[in-house]
């Protein structure tokens, strides 16, 4: 069996059947490139994590799933079905999710740089709340609520920034002062402005109900101990807040559960995390009645993949490659804009015949960094078979351009 393996893939005589069925039939009712979403991987990740801090009487976990790993409508009508929350970062995810089923009161809005432009459609769906990443922020809302609803008690929660981030790449490190590669961290609220911020929002009618932090994405195991810190730091946060006055509704501790994507990937302990976060409330004498928690490529990413056909294999002053019908820019974007990004490459037409070569999976785009594997060790391909890359559920599909011109790839959800 192969690490990757799941409820979505199996290898059967040396074919890849995703959801049960072989990829070359796929291909040939569907083409390629092509994105392919199992739906019971899905629900398999969803209720693995649902129930992964085992009982949890007079406290409600929420998993708010990150919209913006995959927007499918098929996907969220499934979380939306299983229970999720959502978890919007523009006013457009709002409104997938609205039409996806979730009602606004389902639904918690973070966005940076907001203006006007992106607070008066939220308030015009009663129920929603709106996540603040800055004092700044409050203003602008103020004078929105004022003019689209006057006197409404508009639910509000504050990202505070704990001063500590943590992700597998600078890129996407979104607390403390600095990322990894010195880029200033936007996101966030100071600790010391937090209070300040609640008091405001309480006298000018508003309803602050939560407090919130994100660290970053791509936890594994490694990170656990710097990831306990910061939750440690909300907790306290949380405290503080309560015994100020302020009945808090739900504690976010944000996202960043990675998902595995090689063999040698130590996974992020997530069960073992959910019962910490309920043990630390609970030893703190939080009342907040709502746990919440923002997975987004953890339910999806390894529940997806892209097929692509090779089109030739190409000799280049000593370079072997496999020359495919697709460019990453266009399908899977992570491998040339996060260089530690990696996706595991199979031949789904031979997953297990030897020998294997070393080889580069090249796209069609017009740049050096449009490959989707360097060095990748494959059986041979030969000009028509079928290439997988995996764990293509999550920020695939979503970050996708039509850079040269070339069309984004359909996609389906068996």
């Amino acid at each position: 069996m192969f690490w990757w393996e799941n409820e979505f893939l199996q290898v059967k005589a040396g074919r890849l059947f995703p959801a049960g069925r072989d990829a070359a039939a796929i291909a040939g009712e569907h083409g390629t490139p092509l994105f392919i979403y199992g739906s019971e991987r899905i629900r398999a990740n969803f209720r693995r994590l649902a129930s992964g801090a085992g009982p949890s009487p007079g406290r409600e976990i929420r998993i708010c799933y990150a919209l913006k790993a995959n927007a499918h409508p098929g996907i969220l009508s499934l979380l939306k079905n299983e229970g999720a929350w959502i978890d919007a970062v523009s006013p457009g995810e709002v409104q997938a999710a609205v039409r996806a089923g979730f009602p606004p009161g389902r639904i918690l809005f973070t966005g940076t740089s907001c203006g006007t432009s992106d607070f008066e459609p939220l308030l015009r769906r009663p129920g929603l709340t709106i996540n603040l990443d800055a004092l700044e922020q409050f203003p602008l809302l103020k004078a929105a609520r004022d003019r689209i609803a006057p006197g409404r008690r508009v639910r509000i929660s504050v990202r505070w920034n704990p001063g500590l981030g943590r992700g597998f790449n600078p890129k996407v490190i979104t607390a403390g002062a600095r990322s990894a590669n010195g880029t200033p961290v936007k996101f966030g609220i100071e600790p010391k402005d937090v209070p300040g911020l609640f008091r405001r929002a309480r006298a000018a009618g508003f309803d602050p109900v939560g407090i919130h932090q994100h660290l970053g994405s791509g936890w594994i195991r490694d990170d656990y101990p710097a990831v306990l810190e910061a939750v440690d730091r909300i907790v306290g946060l949380a405290r503080r807040l309560e015994e100020a006055g302020f009945p808090l509704e739900f504690v976010d501790f944000g996202g960043g559960f990675g998902a595995r994507y090689a063999r040698s990937q130590k996974p992020f302990p997530v069960e073992r995390y959910l019962r910490t976060l309920l043990r630390r409330l609970d030893e703190a004498g939080i009342k907040a009645p709502a746990l919440a928690v923002e997975p987004g490529k953890y339910l999806v990413a390894d529940a997806g993949l892209v097929l692509l056909r090779v089109e030739y294999l190409k000799r280049c002053f000593g370079n072997l490659f496999a020359c495919v019908n697709a460019g990453t820019f266009n399908t899977v974007p992570r491998p040339a804009i996060y260089d530690t990004a990696r996706h595991e490459i199979i031949n789904a037409t031979r997953v297990d015949e030897k020998p294997k070569r070393k080889m580069t999976i090249a796209g069609h785009l017009c740049e050096t960094g449009d490959v989707f594997g360097i060095d990748v060790r494959l059986p041979e391909p030969r000009p028509g078979d079928l290439l997988a890359v995996l764990n293509a559920g999550a920020y695939a599909r979503s970050m996708a351009s039509t850079f040269n011109q070339r069309p984004i790839p359909e996609e389906i959800l068996v």
